[in-house]
């Protein structure tokens, strides 16, 4: 039977429900009307993304590369065509002092919103967290960007995320906006080639704009569009992340107290990516006839790793449902344990290359967060699993701020 119907439907809680029906170490279905098999764990991370056993480019549906990853950037790629790309990627965005700098640019253009915000008024935390990441990243990237253009950018890149997993309006907002934003910096990198635009040396817009791929030729303008854009969009997509830190300490909120120790607001931010639910599974191709603890895998079935049920998986994590920051206290993370968006090898895998970005600009919302005081009026702060990507609804309403 297709569970298309019933994924729509049931969004984040779709995958996990199969494995409580199901015994061994596969969940099998169908997708689209193709054969699909559900893995999870730490060995299936390790499996999923081996390149030996499956293919990212050719799971991803049309809509996803419409709206969330656009065509010809990193996501489609495969193989050595991968690594290349990936090493200009994490070259770019990684490197400690590149991570560190991104978060003072978070924590000037923070301050600078900062007085806005103060006072008898209230804030929607998600918009106004989109704008303070996107202006900060958008300096940072060397990508020129007047103050009064933040707001429209960040709603762009925002809609590219809302809408890569629906049918309706959110999904054509999405599209709409990439195209949009793709021809914008598609101008901006011919302007950088020919000198035309200025931009900081060293900057992901000079890397981008100037790198040439392993035959020695640049890339195509539109192909170093969509990788401009695949560091703005998941820098401005931290702002579900915000929103979620804020839901937390509003739950929970003897946590306030210790975000002022890094170690605690890493841990903290460590836990929001784990509790709070962001991509519910990544897909991939079998390249060949697989087997996984004796369960065959016909060449072509589609394999779904389960994130979202892998992070609240009860043998993995104990307590999973209990929010519990010093978990993550007192050692590394183990990447094939923590998959929030996704796994694998951030240096030749599919992992986000910016995820040690992610989670220090967590860091850096809660404890800014702490810093204030702040009512959280009365709204409606359901997260809904039906609804990828998921976030309050509200969007976390919060009034009366002052330092």
């Amino acid at each position: 039977m297709d569970s298309t119907l019933a994924l729509a439907a049931e969004g984040y809680a779709w995958l996990p429900d199969r494995w409580r029906t199901h015994t061994g170490p596969v969940v099998r279905t169908r997708l689209l009307g193709h054969p699909a098999v559900g893995l999870r764990g730490p060995e299936a991370v390790r499996f999923f993304y081996d390149d030996r056993h499956v293919a990212r480019r050719a799971a991803l549906p049309e809509p996803v590369m419409a709206t969330l990853f656009g065509r010809g950037g990193v996501q489609s790629l495969d193989g050595e065509a991968h690594r290349e790309r990936k090493a200009l990627l994490m070259d770019v965005v990684s490197p400690p002092e590149r991570v560190e700098a991104l978060a003072e640019g978070f924590a000037a253009a923070w301050e600078e919103a900062l007085p806005g915000w103060l006072g008898d008024g209230r804030i929607v935390l998600f918009d106004e967290a989109g704008v303070v990441l996107t202006l900060a990243v958008a300096r940072w990237a060397g990508v020129p960007l007047a103050g009064h253009e933040a707001r429209p950018l960040a709603a762009d890149l925002l809609a590219m995320v809302d809408g890569f997993a629906t049918a309706g309006p959110r999904h054509w907002r999405g599209r709409k906006a990439r195209v949009e934003r793709e021809a914008w910096l598609v101008e901006l990198v011919e302007g950088v080639r020919s000198g035309e635009v200025e931009t900081p040396r060293g900057s992901a817009l000079e890397r981008i704009a100037t790198h040439r791929n392993a035959d020695g030729e640049p890339l195509e303008p539109h192909v170093a569009a969509v990788e401009v854009l695949n560091v703005l969009r998941p820098t401005a997509a931290v702002a579900w992340y915000a929103a979620f830190a804020a839901h937390a300490l509003h739950r929970w909120p003897r946590h306030r107290e210790r975000l002022g120790e890094a170690a605690y607001a890493y841990a903290f931010a460590d836990e929001v990516r784990r509790f709070y639910p962001f991509a519910p599974f990544v897909a991939g191709r079998a390249v060949t006839d697989l087997t996984w603890h004796g369960e065959p895998i016909p060449y072509g079935s589609l394999l779904l790793l389960d994130l979202y049920g892998q992070n609240h998986e009860r043998a993995l994590w104990g307590d999973p449902y209990i929010f519990r920051p010093d978990r993550f206290l007192g050692g590394g993370v183990d990447p094939r344990l923590l998959v929030p968006q996704g796994g694998g090898d951030p240096e030749s895998g599919h992992r986000c290359p910016g995820e040690s970005a992610t989670r220090s600009l967590i860091a850096a919302v809660a404890a800014r967060l702490a810093e204030l005081s702040y009512a959280v009026p009365s709204q409606d702060l359901t997260i809904p699993l039906g609804r990828i990507p998921t976030r309050p609804r509200s969007g976390m309403v919060l009034s009366n701020l002052a330092r």
